[in-house]
């Protein structure tokens, strides 16, 4: 769903700490230290991670895919069996091997891309990898022909806190200006960007991979990508961003960055997504492809959700064993699913 040259800028500028690469097939890899608690149900992470030290919990893990795109990038034309061949040949070079964001009947995707990854889990399985359920891909049908039928969607209390909300609107100077724009050359609003990047990464809960300034840099220099940043003023200050791409029939929300507590005060959060959603109508896009993180909020603003499952292989026996005994505390969002009152994922 998203351009090559985002892929390039990952695997020529990686995160911190990261190695990239590609595999004999054309698969983006990287390798880094994982804290196997970073998907753990929040209240038992946090009690382990008091209980037991950091080196007993983080491994060093080689990943198939980036952190960059929504789905792990598959090579169109190669066979399952040549695939599986490529990642058994991963196995040796780290004590865990995870093939991520495989995706799960997902709307977003042609069926021959889907029958694809169909084949290759079916081939992770046989080989002895463990399936384990990913997150919740947040994204919004265009169905819509005006915002105020969006709107009229929701229940009567969130269309009214919705509504309260975005009358902060006013307040702000929202523009949009395309990857390649000659703005992004300027030392000082790359810095900016990249220090409001910085400020929503240290206010999540969940702290994987640090992108660099190097990968923004490339990011925001490359021309005719889709590359789209929408940006919000007041009173002339940058209080937050969206890096978003336009990719076929779909605007794909990629990076924020936000200027706390400017950013809260005027409700920035909601205030963008309704931008984005009336962006993607006034281009003819089909979906509005919101992330992964905060799914019951997105929920609550209207959007449906598409699975992936992780292909994991532990080299360590023992490990393994207690990786299939737990593999439910690894699920964070395939839990929050369940308290939905939702189906198991389709692919398990």
């Amino acid at each position: 769903m998203e351009p090559a040259s985002l892929v390039r800028s990952f695997l020529d500028h990686p995160p911190q700490g990261f190695v990239a690469a590609l595999t004999a097939t054309g698969m983006p890899v990287f390798v880094t230290d994982y804290d196997l608690l970073t998907t753990v149900d929040g209240k038992l992470a946090r009690r382990l991670a008091r209980w037991l030290p950091r080196r007993w919990h983080t491994l060093r893990a080689t990943f198939v895919g980036t952190t960059v795109t929504e789905y792990v990038q598959l090579p169109p034309h190669a066979s399952a069996q040549s695939i599986a061949s490529d990642l058994l040949a991963l196995r040796r070079q780290s004590p865990l091997l995870i093939v991520k964001d495989l995706p799960v009947a997902s709307p977003l995707l042609d069926k021959q891309v889907d029958a694809q990854a169909v084949a290759v889990r079916k081939a992770c399985r046989a080989a002895g990898f463990i399936l384990v359920a990913g997150q919740a891909l947040a994204y919004v049908p265009i169905d819509f022909t005006r915002p105020d039928e969006y709107l009229a969607a929701r229940s009567a209390s969130r269309r009214k806190d919705l509504r309260r909300k975005l009358k902060s609107r006013g307040e702000l100077a929202i523009s949009a200006t395309h990857t390649g724009d000659s703005a992004f050359a300027e030392p000082v609003l790359l810095a900016e960007m990249y220090a409001l990047y910085l400020a929503v990464h240290a206010q999540s809960e969940i702290h994987f991979d640090l992108l660099t300034p190097q990968f923004f840099q490339a990011v925001l220099g490359a021309a005719g990508n889709g590359g789209i940043v929408f940006m919000y003023r007041h009173h002339g200050e940058l209080i937050g961003y969206n890096l978003c791409f336009v990719c076929g029939d779909k605007l794909v929300d990629k990076f924020i960055g936000l200027r706390y507590p400017q950013a809260r005060e005027l409700n920035l959060y909601f205030v963008s997504w309704m931008h984005n959603l009336e962006y993607a109508l006034a281009a003819g896009l089909k979906y509005y492809v919101a992330g992964w993180t905060d799914p019951q909020v997105k929920k609550d603003l209207g959007a449906s959700f598409t699975w992936t499952e992780h292909a994991v292989y532990v080299r360590n026996p023992a490990l393994r064993a207690v990786l299939r005994l737990m593999q439910s505390r690894f699920e964070s969002d395939a839990g929050w699913q369940r308290g939905q009152g939702h189906a198991p994922l389709a692919g398990t």
